[in-house]
Order: structure tokens, then sequence, then C-alpha cells
């Protein structure tokens, strides 16, 4: 048996990665409504920040998990951080030019290094300790990634909506020569926290490369039984797995209905029968809807020691739906809560599932890490399509496409996963 270390310096450096792209990502929610006044779009032309943004999951993922797997997973963080950097910059003409393309291109390079990031350290999280803990441990990490995402509209409220975005009525009212100033003041916005954004991350990815972490083994940590190897052995691919099939389609909708509804949430806040905020009010209650995920990730961590991962990711799921249905059908404070609660019983999704869906799966581990980053493209779908319902039947209503996401996820968490592995019991182990 494999002697048992102690990795928590290298778990505490990796919350930086979490952390950090977090934070960027949900920074795309303040850039949607802003981007938006800026080039005059629709909420389907809007969308395409989100699209550029996730595409790139489904486009570099694979080249990533094979980078990956030649650099070692330390290597992997370093350059995901300097990929993302770069993409930072990328906003400074962009802004300048004040062209769209500009700022989706930026997008795209961002979005590179964090799937660089995610492909490297979410595996590398399950890997340090003892893999009946791997959901644990991972939605440890994640509160930090959800610290990220709760402070970024905080951030981004500040900094670039702070320029008040203007209704299609007063923008009718200007002469030509105002409309230009006001769009030039709007690009402007977006260059000072992005120029920050990438110091920082050049300045992480430094630091990280000069840091002695373990190096670990793809399957190093995969402390499965006789019969489990086995059964590996059978397997010729990690496509011959159902449990880890059905778990890309649950990180596909679940990371879609995660970013449908932070994107969405400016718009329909200033909604007049929701709430009728200012663009930069509604971006103080986005903070709220991604830190009832920080909340909540703590928390799970502590109840994934005591409950087995299905069981807290069914009742959260049944959650979920349940407040998504509720503001739909209602007005006012109730339909503003109930959805922004809804990041409350986000927090455990993403772990329980990614943990569960590459569960012994032994040398298929790198691989199926990168596949399950490719799932993460459902952020670029699941809003451009929910974008499309808004267009057509209102914002309100459109909200049923996550609850059809969380659907989906209430079944994996009760059927989908393949119990041939079967579940520690945690109780046991403690």
């Amino acid at each position: 048996m494999l002697q048992q270390r102690s990795y928590k310096g290298a778990i505490t450096v990796l919350t930086f990665a979490f952390f950090m792209w977090g934070f960027l990502t949900a920074l795309n929610d303040i850039l949607v409504p802003h981007l938006k006044a800026l080039f005059h779009l629709d909420y389907a032309g809007a969308m395409l920040v989100q699209f550029c943004f996730f595409i790139t999951y489904g486009i570099m993922s694979l080249p990533m998990a094979k980078l990956v797997g030649k650099i070692g997973y330390k290597a992997g963080v370093v350059w995901g951080f300097v990929i993302a950097g770069i993409g930072c910059l990328v906003f400074l003409p962009a802004a300048s030019m004040q062209i769209y393309a500009a700022f989706l291109f930026g997008l795209f390079v961002l979005a590179s290094g964090i799937v660089l990031l995610q492909v490297a350290a979410n595996p590398y999280v399950t890997l340090l300790g003892r893999p009946e803990t791997a959901s644990r441990r991972l939605t440890l990490a994640q509160a930090f990634n959800s610290l990220g995402t709760t402070l970024a509209p905080w951030f981004g409220a500040v900094l670039i909506l702070s320029v008040a975005v203007k209704s299609a009525a007063d923008l009718n009212l200007m002469t030509a020569a105002q409309l230009q100033a006001y769009d030039q003041t709007l690009a402007y916005a977006i260059q000072k926290p992005y120029l920050i954004l990438a110091i920082v991350m050049l300045l992480i990815g430094v630091l990280i490369a000069f840091i002695p972490l373990p190096k670990m083994l793809h399957h190093e940590r995969q402390n499965i039984t006789i019969s489990q190897l086995q059964s590996t052995r059978e397997r010729s691919s990690m496509w011959r797995y159902r449990h880890f099939i059905l778990g890309c389609v649950a990180i596909f909708l679940y990371v879609g209905a995660e970013v449908a509804i932070g994107s969405f949430l400016v718009s329909y806040l200033m909604q007049p029968n929701i709430a009728n905020f200012s663009p930069e009010h509604a971006a103080d209650y986005v903070a709220v809807y991604w830190g009832g995920a920080l909340l909540g990730r703590f928390a799970g961590s502590y109840l994934l020691g005591k409950i087995n991962p299905p069981k807290l990711l069914i009742a959260h799921a049944i959650l979920a739906i349940a407040l998504v249905l509720t503001t739909m059908f209602t007005q006012g404070s109730v339909a503003m809560w109930s959805i922004l609660a809804v990041g409350l019983f986000n927090s455990v999704m993403f772990p329980t599932i990614f943990s569960l869906a590459i569960r012994g799966l032994g040398k298929y581990t790198p691989s199926a890490s990168g596949m399950l980053c490719v799932a993460i493209v459902g952020g670029a779908f699941i809003p451009l399509l929910q974008g499309f319902l808004a267009d057509r039947i209102g914002v309100q209503m459109a909200f049923i496409l996550p609850a059809i996401c969380y659907l989906f996820i209430l079944y994996y968490g009760w059927k989908g996963y393949d119990k041939s592995f079967g579940l520690v019991d945690v109780k046991a182990q403690q």
C-alpha cells in the first residue's frame, strides 16, 4: 500500500488557481450587460460573450489534456496562468479599437488559459489524497473558486458598471457625437480592470513556477480493489465507462445552467416586475448568487464527510429545480431571492459530478479529465439557447432551460453513476 503523505501545502497553492479562474469566469456576468450596451446587442448577441468563452472548452480541452500529460500538472497550472494573463492583455487594444470581435478573441485566449488550469488542477486535487475523500477535497478547493466568483461581480460593478448603462430611450436622445463619446467611455472602462488582472495572473504563474509541488503519476492515488482493477483492465477505453459518459452530459448541463442563470441576473433584476434595479445595483446581487455557491461549498465539504456524494447531489438538484420553478411563476422579492438562492445548491454539483465521473478510471484519468473539461462547453451553448428563448418568450420564462438541466443532474445522482465501483462508506473512513 502506498504510504500516506500530507499534501496540504500543494492543495493550498492550488486554491489560488481555483480562485482566479472563478474570478475571471464570473466577471463575464458583468461584461455581458456592459458589452450589450456598448455594441447595442440583443440578448442572443450579448450571449456570444459566454459562447466564445466556453466554446474554448470544446476546442482546447483535449489538446490541453495532452499537453498536461507531457509537461505535468504543475507546469500545466503555471502555463495556464500565463496564457490567461495574455488573454487579459488583449482587452486593452480591443477597447481602443471598440471591435466586438476583438473582445471575443481576447475571451477565447483568456479561456484557453483557464481550460489548461482546469485540466491540470481538478484531477491534481483529486489525486492528492485518499480516493474516498476526493469529492470532499475537490469541493473544498471549489469553495475558493466560489470565493472568486463572489468577489468578481463587486470588482466589476465598481470598475466596469460604474459607467451607467443607459436605456434605449436615453440613447435615442443623444447626438452622434454624444453617442460616440458614451461608447468610448464604456470601452475604456474595461481596460483598467483587465490590465490589473493580467499583471496578477502573470505574477501568480511565475510564483508557482518556483514553488515545489509533488510530481504525481496519473494513476498514483487510484487505490481501488482487485476486482475494480480487473474491471479497469477489461475496459479498453474511457468510453466503456457509463458513469463517465453520463458524467460528461451532467457537467455540460450543470455548467450551462449555472452560467446561464448568472449571465441573465443583471437583466433579470432590472425587470420592473422583479426588482427594478439599476445595472450597478443588480451587479451586487450577482455576487449574492455566487456567494451562495461559496457558502454551499464550505458546507458541502463538511457534509460530504457525512453523506454519500450521490445522495447529496440528488438533494441539491431537487432544491435547485424547485427554486427555478418558483422564480418563473412569481414576481418581486420572491422571484428575486429564489433565483439567487439557486447558487447555494449549485455548490457541490461540479466537484461531486467530476469526482464520480473519473472514479476508478485509472490510467484514463488525465484523458477523462480533459473530456470532462470539454463538457464545460455547456457554458457556451445553454446561455446562448436561453438568450434565444429570452428574445422570444421573455427573460423570466426562459429559466425553464436551467430547470431541465437540473432534472438530468437529479437523474445522474440517482442512477447515472457507475455503482459497480461502489462508494466507500464515508462514515467508516472517519
